[in-house]
């Protein structure tokens, strides 16, 4: 008996020993993983549209760009991080700003081309490698200490962010922090206009703890997601079980919760997973942060009038404005 006891002892021994290696290798490999690329350099090239200002839009713009990391003095935070148009530094001109709450398990070294990008266009891009992000503090903290670079006479900002033209975007969580960020917080009057890409939902946001009032939202917004089943499940009832990251009823409700006196435009792509929904909506979140932020006339003709692109897009559907 005792024999058998002993041998069943160096068996469990070793099956625990087993699941801690298990552990340990599958937290080295989460670790390597969480600091790899999630896209090449170049990735917009590969995007195809007949639309035209879709087309030009998702492209590079003309600025040649730079960025400069900062530490945060936040292990959560980590760095605070910026691209910019390189002309920056050696002009007087001032540049709209453009913060970015990151999605879930992802930081701004993720994605550097997607910042890059952007900032291609003439903006001031800012982020920061928080990868829980759908509370907004973080996204609040950068803001914070970007605008405070903007009043630093030793910084490369000094007077070179333009504090009336100030935008704030994000993706699935990043979605819900993006909201947070502008109707939670002491500096949330400082944005001028929101973008998000399949935002979770309120009733996944609120259980996950990132619980917003899209009622709240006084800025122009252009919400969007995807058609596809990992943004609308097509449950019944989603506030009564998961529908999805993003499902069009919720889409439905919260333009509708927001003032008919706010500028806002609900659309979803065709076919779109929700891992598709950061280049996907590339083009049309780059038009709408030119005609929000910098006043570009060919940028809004995507959105404004009758004649708004984005309604004879086949890529987009389901598109509600009142703009």
């Amino acid at each position: 008996m005792k024999k058998i006891l002993k041998i069943i002892l160096s068996v469990v021994a070793v099956i625990v020993v087993a699941v801690i290696v298990l552990i340990v290798v599958l937290s080295i490999k989460n670790s390597i993983d969480s600091q790899k690329p999630q896209l090449t350099d170049d990735y917009y090239t590969s995007f195809k549209s007949d639309s035209p200002l879709e087309k030009k839009y998702s492209g590079s713009g003309e600025y040649e760009v730079a960025n400069v990391d900062f530490d945060a003095g936040d292990k959560k935070i980590d760095k605070y991080r910026v691209w910019y148009p390189k002309e920056l530094e050696s002009t007087d001109q001032e540049y709209p700003l453009i913060v970015i709450t990151n999605a879930s398990n992802v930081a701004a070294l993720n994605y550097e081309p997607y910042f890059k990008r952007l900032a291609s266009w003439g903006f001031i891009v800012a982020g920061n490698e928080d990868r829980q992000a759908g509370s907004g503090e973080s996204t609040s903290l950068t803001l914070d200490y970007v605008l405070k670079l903007n009043d630093k006479t030793d910084s490369v900002f000094y007077k070179k962010i333009s504090p009336t033209n100030i935008g704030i975007m994000g993706f699935s969580q990043g979605g819900a922090g993006a909201i947070r960020a502008a109707t939670e917080f002491e500096n949330s009057n400082k944005y001028k206009t929101i973008f998000t890409g399949s935002a979770a939902y309120p009733f996944l946001a609120k259980n996950m703890g990132w619980e917003y009032d899209a009622s709240k939202i006084k800025i122009p917004y252009f919400m969007t997601a995807g058609t596809g089943s990992t943004d609308d499940s097509g449950v019944e009832d989603i506030y009564q079980e998961f529908g999805g990251v993003c499902p069009l009823e919720a889409l439905k409700d919260i333009y509708s919760t927001i003032s008919q006196d706010v500028a806002k435009i609900r659309a979803r792509i065709k076919g779109a997973e929700h891992e598709d929904m950061l280049t996907l909506t590339d083009g049309y979140m780059t038009a709408w942060m030119l005609w929000q932020l910098k006043d570009d006339e060919e940028a809004k003709k995507v959105f404004a009038d009758e004649t708004a692109e984005i309604l004879n897009n086949g890529h987009w559907q389901d598109v509600e404005k009142n703009i």
